[in-house]
Formats: structure tokens, C-alpha cells, sequence
């Protein structure tokens, strides 16, 4: 891209910031006021805690992504998820919020003016969706299931993608596909709801989206120019760091779902630890039979599919539908990801195969083993409604995605020239590299 488009583009981006900036001291807002005696302080503590560890998972992942690129990548790589904090944190704040979780529109939407700018989201509780805390903690826990997203998609594009159309991609996939989806599984009025689909803690809602994203995106994108080149992962400690933040942040991301500290959330958070486990070492072993050797890249990726795999099933199922979870999902992504190394699709770090079909394997598990309306309780409907949801998702995150994906490389280029690619994302986009050599100035406005 041109340096002057870059400056363009990079000047109305700051021009929105500042309006946006300026609207919020100006808007008129109400924000009910709390009453201490429908709190419960305990909840309240807790979900301060739980929001803090989902929020560090998007660090997380950025390390876990970032030692799997080339060294030239690395910085380009973990960047690309740090932004997501800041860019839609303000989108939340501003819509995005509303758009999930305001007054329903026919199932399908919530009305982008019932918390514009979080008017009436304070400190009182919401009767349904916070009942014992207040309302913009419930937001603001939410708000990072919606950061984190997009973030999961980069990896499938990772190594070619500019900068600019990643930021443009983010911001109308946030609007127009996450918080859509997020309405229909969480709203109370959103039609999967209604059919009684379950979604915990955001298998369908953050997974399923984000792995389907990423398959679109690495069909829209094409193959890297060195796609099937085998290189040495630069840097194993970093997807170890990685997944150990993940593991822990996502001890908040399931259990906090619960909305409160009650034995839900402990269930919830004991699952979480018994599929993440079995996969892990489900996947080392797998490997073995197939007579390869037992690596650490290996049992963080099959860490992280565990935890995938029992996100939308967490608060609903027992300890021992938890641990097979964990155990199916790892095979099935494992397969997934040996297809995909046998196809031309370049989905650079298996963003789908292991969030896409762990989030899949996970969604149809939860509609055959939650308690007491699962299928293996005797409720067939729940089943099937499970899977006529998620071929709505798929469809719906495929199609609207691709979209996406052409409206941004209308307005920017989406891929980096073979010359940028050739160089590495961290000097071509940003001037910055690990290496010590001299990078050139950063793109200032």
C-alpha cells in the first residue's frame, strides 16, 4: 500500500477516535443506580476476577500464535491480537454491546439503540442477565469473549496479511457476525436460545465463529508463496507461555460464565481442567501410534482443543462426558489437521481444525450429554436442535465472512505484496524486528 493511503487511512481512523471520544463526555446517559441489598458480593468479586482472566487470554494467545510464525513474523503476529483489546473495547462500548445483548429484533439482533454508548448499563443489576451483579460488569465480562474473537482468527492468515485490512476486517466481523450470533445463543429472546440450543461459555459463539472465519479467510487470502516449506518453529517457549496463559485465563472464560460463584461455576471450572488434560495427552499419545515423536508443540495443541472442545458444554455435563470430550475432540482435530496439510488450503497456524471442528465436535457433545435434556437423557429435540443450529452458524459465518473479507479488500488490500511477504510482516508493516538489524521508522501520522 502506499504511504499516503496509509496516512489516509490512519487519519480517519484517528478522526473516528476522536469523535468518538468527544461523544462520550457529550451523550446524554442515564445509568441506573445501584441498590446494595440486590447484590451478592461474592459473585460480584468473583466476576471481577473471571473478567481479569479472560482478558488475559488474549495476551496469551498472542504469544501462543506468535512462537509458531517465523521470526520475521512474530511481532506482526502477536500485535495483531494485542489490537483487538483496544479496537473493540471502543466498538463494545459504543454498539457492539447493544447489538448482542439490547431489546430483541426478531430473534435475530438486538436494537443498537437500547445501550448506545452504555446508556442505562450502571451499576444496578439487570433482573435477567446480571441478577446479582451490576449490569456493566455482565458487559464488561462479555466484552472480552468479544476481543478475543477475532483475535483467534488471525492465525489462519498470519504471515500475509496487511495490517490495515486486518483492522477493517475486525471491526465489521465484530459488528455484522460476532454480535449477531452472540445475540441469538445468549440473549434471552434469541431464537437459538429459544430452541434450547446450549452454549456455556461461547463454543458456538466465540469458537465455531472464529474457526469458520479463519477457514474463509485462508480460501480468500491464498497460500502463502512458500506455503508446504517446512521450517523450525522459532520459538517453542513462547506457545508454552502461551498456553499456559490461555489455561488459566480459561478457567475464568468457562467457570465465570456461570454468572456467580455457585456450584456451577465449580463444575464448570473442574471440567474445564479434566478436557483440557485429556486432550493434552491424548494428542501426545495419538502421535506415538502414529510414530512420531512426543512434542511439546504437540501437547499444547491438544491443551488448547481440549479447552475448546468443552467450552459450550462445561456447566451442563459431568466430570466423566467432560474428560471424553477431551478425548474426542483431540483425535478429530488431529485428523483435521493432517487433512489440512493435505490440501492447498492455507490456514497457516490450524485455526480450524482445532477451534473450528473442536468448537464443532464440543457443540454437537454438549446437545448429546448435557444433563437431564441431552440426548443421552432421552431428549432427542435438543439433539437436533443442536445440529440445525450449527449448520445456521457455519452457513451464516462462512457466507458472511467471505463478504467481509470482499468488502475489506475493496477498501484496503488485504494482502501484503509478494516483496512485503518475502521481507517479513514486522518490518514491512510496522518497521519493528527482533532481530538486531536496523528496522525502518514506524508508519507515523
Amino acid at each position: 500500500m502506499a504511504p499516503e493511503r496509509k496516512k489516509l487511512i490512519g487519519n480517519i481512523a484517528f478522526v473516528i477516535l476522536i469523535c468518538i471520544s468527544l461523544l462520550a463526555c457529550f451523550y446524554p446517559v442515564v445509568h441506573p443506580e445501584s441498590n446494595d441489598k440486590d447484590f451478592n458480593s461474592g459473585d460480584i468479586a468473583w466476576m471481577l476476577t473471571a473478567s481479569a482472566m479472560v482478558l488475559i487470554m488474549t495476551p496469551g494467545l498472542s504469544f501462543f500464535y506468535g512462537g509458531m510464525v517465523r521470526p520475521k513474523n512474530i511481532l506482526s503476529t502477536m500485535l495483531q491480537s494485542f489490537m483487538a483489546l483496544g479496537i473493540i473495547s471502543f466498538i463494545w462500548y459504543v454498539v457492539g454491546f447493544s447489538l448482542a445483548f439490547g431489546d430483541d429484533i426478531g430473534g435475530v439482533i438486538g436494537n443498537p439503540a437500547t445501550y448506545f454508548m452504555m446508556n442505562h448499563v450502571g451499576t444496578a443489576v439487570h433482573p435477567i442477565m446480571s441478577p446479582t451483579v451490576p449490569f456493566i460488569l455482565f458487559a464488561a465480562f462479555q466484552m472480552k469473549f468479544a476481543i478475543i474473537t477475532p483475535a483467534l482468527i488471525t492465525g489462519s492468515f498470519a504471515e500475509r496479511v496487511r495490517f490495515w485490512g486486518y483492522i477493517v476486517f475486525m471491526c465489521l466481523f465484530s459488528i455484522f457476525i460476532y454480535c449477531p450470533i452472540a445475540h441469538w445463543t445468549w440473549h434471552p429472546d434469541g431464537f437459538l436460545h429459544k430452541w434450547g440450543v446450549l452454549d456455556f461459555a461461547g463454543g458456538t459463539v466465540v469458537h465455531i465463529s472464529a474457526g469458520v472465519a479463519a477457514l474463509a479467510g485462508a480460501m480468500f487470502m491464498g497460500k502463502r508463496k512458500d506455503h508446504k516449506a517446512h521450517f523450525n518453529s522459532p520459538n517453542i517457549p513462547y506457545v508454552l507461555l502461551g498456553t499456559g496463559l490461555l489455561w488459566f485465563g480459561w478457567f475464568g472464560f468457562n467457570a465465570g460464565s456461570a454468572l456467580s460463584a455457585n456450584p456451577q461455576a465449580v463444575l464448570a471450572f473442574v471440567n474445564t481442567n479434566l478436557a483440557s488434560a485429556s486432550a493434552m495427552v491424548t494428542w501426545v499419545l495419538y502421535e506415538v501410534v502414529k510414530g512420531n515423536k512426543p512434542s511439546a508443540m504437540g501437547a499444547c495443541i491438544g491443551a488448547v482443543v481440549g479447552l475448546v472442545a468443552i467450552t459450550p458444554a462445561a456447566g451442563f455435563v459431568d466430570y466423566g462426558p467432560a474428560l471424553f470430550i477431551g478425548v474426542l475432540a483431540s483425535i478429530v482435530s488431529n485428523w483435521a489437521v493432517h487433512l489440512k496439510t493435505k490440501s492447498e488450503i492455507d490456514d497457516t497456524l490450524d485455526v480450524f481444525p482445532c477451534h473450528g471442528v473442536g468448537g464443532i465436535v464440543g457443540m454437537i457433545a454438549t446437545g448429546a450429554f448435557a444433563k437431564g435434556v441431552g440426548l443421552t437423557s432421552g431428549h432427542t429435540a435438543t439433539f437436533l436442535y443442536h445440529l440445525l443450529g450449527l449448520a445456521i452458524v457455519v452457513v451464516f459465518t462462512f457466507v458472511g465472512s467471505m463478504l467481509m473479507y470482499w468488502i475489506t479488500n475493496k477498501i484496503t488490500p488485504l494482502r501484503v505484496s509478494t516483496t512485503d511477504e518475502e521481507a517479513g510482516l514486522d518490518l514491512s508493516q510496522h518497521g519493528e524486528s527482533v532481530y538486531e538489524e536496523e528496522a525502518e521508522p514506524a508508519f507515523q501520522l
